[in-house]
């Protein structure tokens, strides 16, 4: 039977940790582990035997980490690794339980795509796809894994990677940091939403965190989870003691906390770092006392941003219609200019002026659209974290635009033309997406409200045809011109109700339509925004500048008992005054008590760093030549990156807000560097050097770290990754840093950290030692000789800032 079949019907039992397995019978340190597969054989068949004899019904192969960044010159090939790795567990099947599946192991590729990063999107596809070609070009693997992932932009690169060159069942697997978040600030729901909509036939979560750890992550993902759901945490959280890594959750402990989250509804279970077959067997052990649970939630309507997940009802969301040149003279000329970073700011405006979701439109003939709709969708996506809706009639822009989106989008649209349908619903199917369906076909917009949703009922038909739930699918049942088709406006609130209580779609409509041709336009806006609010309507397209359709809106989420206790609407009004009122309160309010405000946090400098806006802020340093070069780096960049920094550690921002937003400082700063070298500059900052510890090939955080030191004005030595104690050991004597920083992902290097550090204290330095890494925390760091913890990027800049203030107090 396919393990497809068996998903969501019954107990997928997975195996446990492999790399703590290979550890503690004989494999060295720093040994790449995809290599034991052609260098010890049967050790790792035997690994995966006693998996199966646990009572394992489905293995991993020993591939985490095997892709073409991790295959040494003189070493085995790719291909041959994983040929072995596939055959090492199948010769354990066939001894053991033929019954049982085999999954590919897919890793992160250790690299952030861009433009956290430098990878490119379709390289990480193509590290991806290599791997699944291999692999199932041996015949031995029962479906994929895809495992620990940190990225959900990397996600949707090994998922497509997976899809498109196989047929074989994928599961999906996201791992989350102690504050509840991915590496790059996506949450569970978010998470859940990405995995479901790419099509992972189940969705898992691994890795980072032991079972208690991670139940509150695992109760919110199972809140909104469709897919059956698989679950493998640690055994505890890591830690070091007389040179070795070890973990303290027994067996025993460890099955009980699984057998609790199995009452909650998972599907399936296994191990990640630290679990062996004990452990395993214990589960399964617990699970025969209990009774399999999983139950699909409701599909609801969801769309993603890079760090925001936005559901299209209950609450009314606000989507910008600014971004569309249509009727806009200075937008059209902006894109046939190539001027793209001044409809960014647009878009930048548009989402502090309240829209949740913002429509893109660049279709002005003479450009390429295509190419023009991804560049500019991703300068977006590197300053907004809002879900883009991407708006084209040309089903290649789509395609192309969807495939490069971080995200699940928003699609604009189809119609009730099936030439229409079958060119854009491959799309949508393929890239997880939610689309418009616009009630015309091939006789255009019926006058009745009837004819109209026949016409969504036939897009929903269509469209579950290619695999698309009508969750998927907002309706827009199209407005008219009340002053020239004023009977067939009511027809269009008439068509939301119906879809809203036949099918039970979203809707969404274009307001600004509606009044064409009439006096105070936005007086029919409003009204017919209520009008159609209160027939169903989720997704009114507007303009978010429009302050009265703005409270319009805002009100009738109290009136409608959405917005519970009028939280929102009190948040977002409260300083709302009468004329008469504002008269009085300025009559009365004295010059002594009035705010004072120093202007740095209005200033355009200030501004466009704290929202990561490249091109405005270099622009902006180039206007300040009558303002000192250290005035404005310590006037304008380090107060804009100390806000960044404090909404990053209060977790109003994720990771890419502030990358964003520090790699726009380093441009001012190197804009201003040639200013400050030849004036009287103040004190150097470091320099400090940082690498990632011999045998670790990660180096992620790292390279986070050293973009935002560098922001700061930090010289940063990065010796990179793998790198040996006596190489650091020469750049500390080379380069007499203030402070050195060592990173390390993997639980089986953080040895070679210490490794590091007593080379350090050996060759006579004191230099001050920071330690980072998914794998660190404080007593780790405490019993390996390190001087400071650093938990993150803006810790690193903390700890620096203490360091660099004693020195320069020493001299």
């Amino acid at each position: 039977m396919n393990i497809r079949d068996r998903i969501g019907k019954e107990f997928i039992v997975f195996d446990g940790g492999f790399g703590s397995q290979l550890q503690a019978r004989g494999v060295k340190t720093g040994e790449n582990s995809a290599e034991i597969n052609i260098k010890d054989p049967d050790l790792v068949t035997a690994i995966h035997k006693d998996y199966l004899k646990a009572g394992a019904m489905c293995l991993t192969t020993n591939t985490f980490g095997a892709d073409r960044y991790h295959v040494r010159e003189d070493g085995p090939s790719l291909k041959e690794m994983i040929e072995a790795a596939c055959r090492n567990a199948a010769k354990a099947r066939a001894e053991v339980n033929k019954d049982a599946y085999i999954c590919y192991d897919m890793a992160p590729t250790g690299k952030l795509l861009k433009p956290l990063g430098d990878l490119d999107f379709e390289e990480a596809y193509d590290v991806f796809a290599e791997q699944v070609r291999i692999a199932v070009g041996t015949g031995l693997v029962d479906g994929f894994i895809v495992e620990t992932m940190t990225d959900l932009y990397e996600v949707k690169a090994a998922m497509l990677a997976v899809k498109e060159n196989s047929d074989l069942p994928l599961i999906t697997s996201v791992t989350f940091q102690e504050n509840g978040k991915m590496l790059t600030g996506a949450s569970p729901v978010q998470a859940v939403t990405t995995m479901e909509n790419l099509g992972a036939d189940m969705i898992a979560v691994n890795c980072s965190l032991g079972p208690d750890e991670l139940m509150p992550i695992i109760e919110e993902m199972l809140d909104v989870a469709v897919k059956p759901m698989l679950v493998q945490p640690n055994a505890g959280l890591p830690k070091f003691r007389d040179g070795q890594t070890y973990y303290d959750v027994t067996p025993a402990d460890f099955s009980a906390s699984v057998g609790v989250l199995i009452d909650k509804g998972i599907a399936g279970f296994g191990g990640c770092c630290g679990t062996t077959p004990d452990h395993i067997r214990a589960c399964v052990e617990e699970s025969q006392k209990h009774e399999f649970s999983y139950a699909p939630k409701e599909y609801k309507t969801r769309v993603t941003g890079t760090t925001t997940c936005v559901e299209i009802g209950p609450r009314v969301i606000r989507c910008g219609e600014r971004l569309n040149p249509t009727g806009k003279k200075k937008m059209k000329q902006a894109l046939l200019e190539g001027r793209l970073y001044d409809i960014v700011d647009d878009g930048v405006a548009q989402i502090e002026e309240g829209a949740n979701v913002l429509d893109v439109n660049v279709g002005v003939p003479g450009i390429d659209e295509a190419g023009t709709m991804t560049e500019l969708m991703m300068m977006l996506q590197e300053v907004i974290d809002a879900p883009l809706q991407i708006d084209s009639s040309d089903p290649k822009v789509i395609e192309k635009a969807c495939r490069l989106y971080n995200g699940i989008p928003l699609i604009n649209s189809v119609n009730g033309k099936k030439e229409v349908m079958d060119a854009v619903f491959p799309s949508v199917a393929k890239y997880g997406g939610v689309v418009l369906g616009l009630c015309i076909d091939e006789d255009g917009i019926p006058p009745k409200a009837e004819d109209r949703f026949k016409i969504a009922q036939n897009i929903v038909n269509e469209a579950a045809k290619y695999g698309i739930h009508k969750s998927r699918i907002i309706i827009d049942s199209l407005v008219l011109t009340a002053s020239a088709q004023q009977k067939e406006v009511i027809e269009t609130a008439k068509c939301v109700g119906y879809v809203t209580d036949r099918l039970g779609c979203g809707t969404a409509l274009g307001l600004s339509n509606v009044s064409f041709g009439l006096p105070n336009r936005p007086l029919i806006n409003r009204t017919f925004l209520v009008m159609a609010m209160y027939a169903g309507l989720k997704m009114p397209i507007m303009n978010p500048r429009d302050r009265e359709l703005m409270g319009a809106i805002d009100a009738f989420e109290v009136l409608n008992a959405h917005d519970e206790n009028a939280e929102d609407y009190i948040m977002r009004h409260v300083n709302d005054v009468t004329p008469t009122a504002a008269t009085a309160a300025a009559a009365t309010q004295s010059q002594e008590g009035a705010p004072k405000d120093d202007g740095l946090e209005g200033s355009d400098l200030f501004k466009a760093i704290v929202k990561g806006q490249k091109h405005n802020a270099t622009e902006a340093v180039k206007q300040m030549t009558d303002v000192a070069p250290l005035e404005i780096v310590s006037d304008h960049l380090i107060p804009a990156l100390d806000k960044v920094g404090k909404d990053y550690d209060k977790g109003k921002i994720f990771l890419p807000q502030l990358m964003v937003s520090a790699e726009t400082a380093k441009l001012v700063f190197d804009e201003i560097k040639s200013r400050l070298d030849s004036a009287s500059t103040g004190e150097k900052k470091g320099p400090v050097v940082i690498a990632t510890v011999e045998a670790d090939v990660h180096d992620i955080g790292k390279n986070i770290v050293k973009v935002v030191l560098q922001s700061y004005g930090f010289e940063v030595i990065d010796l990179g990754k793998d790198v040996k104690a006596e190489v650091i050991c020469e750049a500390v004597r080379k380069y007499d840093p203030i402070a050195v920083g060592l990173s390390a992902l993997m639980t089986t290097t953080v040895v070679f950290m210490e490794k590091t550090i007593k080379a350090i204290r050996e060759m006579g330095s004191d230099v001050p030692v920071m330690c980072g890494g998914a794998v660190l925390t404080q007593e780790v760091t405490d019993n390996i000789g390190g001087d400071y913890y650093s938990k993150d990027a803006m810790e690193s800049v903390r700890i620096c800032e203490k360091i660099q203030e004693e020195r320069n107090a020493r001299k």
